[in-house]
């Protein structure tokens, strides 16, 4: 499917003013539109732009507050409990992560768990929050149930996904940022856009069988947890996803397991809501509260590059560190510009004549 390229500054102006005209306030506009765009930068367009359209249909349906009051319901020195008011996720992560890092800058590590939210984009986008203050970020939060626990047909998770930011010295930070399912559901739906098939192994019908069908979700099928079977440890990704609900959810008082809010406001709300919103759970460690951070920084450039330098088994593929290929789409594209495909484009512009806003020029850099 045809693309093209738009600078950054052309999405940002676009995407803010889309903010601002669902009756955010400049910070929130501002707040909303650097996270949800960080995606776009580092190449992760199943979460970016392209969600913009979701985040204002959910305002439309009254499930999203655009002038939240986030505040601190629960605390001791170095942990919190957040609610978002119903706000965007986009704004209210940033605001939770803000807050664990000024605990961690205190009393060296901060743990805010979140209720009351909305999707917050990419995890990355607040963990890398701490690395400024030489601090370990870490970010999960919860999300649609999509997934099937190993053995069931029940979709009872979301893809869930976590990230760790880790600091080093000359060398770019570590940046773990994955979902706990063997593919998020941002990727089918770009194959839907691209009118291609899933890889095996990504989602199961709703009878449990494997199937290369990227629609498959619309007919009662579901995700698979990382590994996608038993045989392949699709039980740990099933454990891992089960440990982002708790520490997002059960830990804050959110909705957890099949009963946390669809991200699609055309998608009813589950009948039960044994909580508030959607969670998510944000820590900070200052490194000097472990060791000298000098010493940990050049210790991190040393287990990084000994990585760098292991041997490939491919002569044309090197061994990377997780965020390399992150980094690498984010200078490419903040230079050579941000590629968007047709039917983002249009529906983008669907987006600006429907709230009466300019529409995104489609010209080319």
């Amino acid at each position: 499917m045809p693309e093209k390229l738009f600078s950054y500054e052309q999405l940002y102006a676009f995407t803010n003013l889309v903010f601002l005209k669902i009756g955010c306030s400049e910070k929130d506009a501002a707040t909303a539109t650097r996270t949800l765009l960080s995606a776009d930068l580092r190449g992760i367009d199943s979460h970016g732009i392209a969600r913009l359209m979701g985040y204002v249909r959910l305002w439309e349906a009254g499930r999203v507050n655009t002038k939240p009051d986030c505040k601190i319901i629960h605390e001791t020195p170095s942990t919190a409990v957040v609610d978002g008011d119903k706000g965007l996720g986009l704004v209210v992560a940033p605001f939770a992560m803000q807050i664990a890092i000024e605990k961690a800058a205190e009393v060296g590590t901060g743990w805010v768990s979140v209720q009351n939210s909305n999707h917050f984009g990419i995890a990355a986008h607040h963990a890398m929050m701490a690395l400024e203050h030489t601090m370990i970020g870490m970010a999960m939060t919860n999300a649609s149930p999509l997934v099937a626990p190993t053995f069931s047909t029940d979709r009872m998770l979301g893809t869930n996904p976590i990230c760790v930011a880790v600091p080093a010295g000359d060398e770019p930070a570590f940046v773990a940022d994955m979902a706990t399912t063997t593919a998020a559901n941002g990727k089918l739906e770009i194959l839907q856009r691209k009118n291609e098939k899933a890889p095996e192994g990504w989602v199961q019908n709703k009878d449990g069988h494997s199937t290369t069908d990227p629609h498959i979700l619309k007919s009662g099928g579901a995700l698979l947890p990382l590994g996608s079977d038993p045989e392949h440890g699709s039980h740990k990704g099933y454990a891992l996803g089960g440990i982002v609900d708790i520490f997002s959810a059960l830990l804050s008082g959110a909705n957890y397991a099949p009963w946390v809010p669809p991200f699609p406001a055309y998608v009813p709300m589950p009948a039960r809501q044994p909580g508030k919103g959607i969670g998510h759970f944000l820590g900070a460690m200052r490194i000097d509260a472990f060791r000298p951070a000098a010493e940990f920084k050049s210790a991190m450039d040393d287990w990084i590059n000994g990585f760098r330098n292991a041997k490939s088994k491919d002569a044309d593929k090197k061994v990377l560190i997780p965020g390399d290929p992150e980094r690498i789409a984010e200078n490419e594209r903040m230079n050579k510009g941000i590629p968007l495909l047709t039917s983002v484009i249009d529906d983008l512009n669907s987006l600006a004549e429907k709230i009466e806003v300019s529409k995104l020029t489609t010209e080319s850099l």
